[in-house]
């Protein structure tokens, strides 16, 4: 039985606030128009669809600080790719866009968020992967995505992964429990090279102050960093890993994996999910627009 429950987004404003600090660029992301709810759905008794229609809201957890995907405007509401794409699986449910309940879901705390039924989904740039299906089920994917490397713009040292090893004093930095921090260890000439934070815009601050001199996480979200940091940052080398973003829910609810992984699909050939893009991480320079990537069995 799903537990309702209301989301707890302390401390939000001051993130917002905290944000508007580290851009140096104006472009919008408020993201494609919320579609429409859906008012003649049926859902079979007892699935995860049915309780949430009938409770008319969703808890969806989503990243805060990612410019493009999640990031938190100045009322504290989420707004990029990722959080359209949720608001269209809202709206297959019958949920309005103002009973979405938003809830932070920083990298290291993604699984728990589902496991303790906190929310009942996290669109966060979630990379699918063995380890956390052991945990949870993912639907999808719905992007692929590929990690990369961001310096400073008159950095010459680091021109790609290979060069972290060649220079054991250069310090890089990503987020605790993600997949980029993971993947670049292997690239490391000690393990004192990796500085983890909880949320990215930590890695940003300390590229600024100099405590570290590189950041690693998918492309996609460097390229926001970039673009909202005019003239301070680039990215470096080629993509080195394949990150395809899933959503995680309920370990082994297949009904409601099937069901997203419809609506996903419906979002592609309504034209939504385009539209989704181009309005939000599509807007900076350097993006294509995606296809929507074949979905996984639901296991």
């Amino acid at each position: 039985m799903r537990k309702f429950r209301t989301a707890l987004l302390a401390g939000t404003a001051a993130a917002a606030l905290a944000l508007t600090g580290c851009g140096g660029d104006d472009t919008a992301t408020e993201g494609a128009e919320a579609p429409s709810p859906s008012s003649d759905v049926s859902f079979e008794a007892g699935t995860t669809m049915a309780e949430i229609n009938e409770a008319g809201t969703i808890t969806v957890g989503t990243k805060f600080d990612q410019p493009g995907f999640g990031l938190a405007n100045l009322e504290g509401t989420p707004e990029g790719f990722d959080v359209d794409i949720a608001k269209y699986i809202a709206a297959q449910l019958g949920v309005e866009e103002d009973s979405i309940e938003w809830v932070e879901a920083p990298s290291a705390q993604r699984e728990d968020l589902i496991v303790n039924e906190t929310v009942d989904m996290v669109v966060a740039t979630y990379t699918i992967n063995d380890t956390r299906k052991e945990r949870i089920t993912f639907a999808g994917p719905y992007y692929q995505a590929g990690q990369q490397i961001m310096v400073l713009e008159d950095n010459t040292t680091i021109n790609g992964p290979e060069d972290l090893a060649a220079n054991p004093d250069v310090t890089i930095c990503s987020v605790t429990g993600s997949t980029p921090a993971e993947n670049i260890r292997e690239y490391l000439a000690s393990p004192g090279q990796l500085v983890e934070f909880e949320v990215y815009d930590d890695c940003v601050a300390a590229m600024q102050n100099g405590q570290v001199q590189a950041m690693t996480t998918d492309n996609v979200i460097l390229t926001g960093y970039v673009a909202e940091n005019e003239g301070e940052f680039k990215l470096v080398g080629e993509q080195f890993t394949e990150e395809p973003y899933g959503i995680g829910i309920t370990k082994g609810d297949t009904a409601f994996c099937e069901f997203i992984n419809e609506s996903l699909q419906k979002a592609a050939d309504e034209g939504y999910y385009e539209e989704a893009w181009t309005s939000t991480a599509g807007q900076y320079e350097g993006t294509e627009v995606p296809t929507l990537p074949e979905p996984d069995a639901c296991v």
